[in-house]
């Protein structure tokens, strides 16, 4: 399902523009990435719940020509799926 498609089905559940929907999907999202950006938790109950991770730098390769990089360290988002869901899914 993609963002557009989200939009629609929420502006045809609720019966409400797909303007609305827009504004209500874009401002969930919205709040869920500053919340991870101050690297808050979100759980949406029965649903999953995303962080972010912290992973320390490390030497690697280059596949292409073997050469030595140095890869720096990084923050990326983690998406844990909630038990409901993981239950829901694998019926």
């Amino acid at each position: 399902m993609t963002k557009s498609q989200l939009i629609e089905e929420l502006a045809r559940a609720e019966g409400i523009t797909l303007k609305a929907a827009e504004l209500a999907v874009n401002v969930t999202f919205e709040s869920m990435e500053t919340a991870l950006i101050a690297e808050d938790r979100v759980e949406i109950r029965g649903f999953g719940s995303f962080k972010v991770k912290a992973y320390d730098g490390y030497k690697g390769r280059n596949p292409k020509t073997g050469e030595l990089i140095e890869v720096r360290p990084k923050r990326l988002p983690f998406f844990k799926v909630g038990k409901e869901l993981k239950e829901r899914v694998d019926r």
